[in-house]
């Protein structure tokens, strides 16, 4: 999948109101990882080539139509998490500790407090090199 593709559909609104609409279903994992490339690419740190890349990730998340329908249980998520996962790989370095506490803050106001405990958190931190 070619993030260069998506990155035309990223925007900070498009990208908040699916948040907004979808968290829950989305669940924390694709969600917290949304939220680290989205503090990643906000901060003056990440190196550009960096932020096109994860501009393609957060472009596929919010496009409206993917290879797997949102809307499906259990599933509509897996190909949106594929897609933030290669960009969480291609970028770790540029997620910082300040990165990973905004995107902890957000988190627990979205899910509350247990999210942070959760394995799915634990999952996708021990995926990123702290730097």
């Amino acid at each position: 999948m070619s993030e260069s593709k998506y990155e035309k559909h990223y925007s900070d609104e498009g990208f908040w109101a699916k948040l907004k609409k979808s968290a829950k279903e989305a669940g924390s994992k694709v969600v917290y990882s949304g939220l680290l490339l989205y503090y990643a690419v906000q901060s003056p740190k990440t190196p550009l080539k960096a932020k096109v890349q994860i501009y393609g990730a957060l472009g596929y998340l919010i496009l409206p139509v993917d290879l797997v329908p949102d809307f499906l249980p259990a599933i509509g998520y897996v190909d949106d998490l594929g897609a933030l996962g290669l960009a969480l790989g291609a970028v770790a370095m540029s997620i910082d500790q300040e990165v990973k506490l905004k995107a902890k803050d957000k988190l627990k106001d979205l899910f509350g407090e247990e999210a942070l405990k959760s394995q799915d958190v634990i999952d996708v931190d021990s995926e990123i090199v702290d730097k």
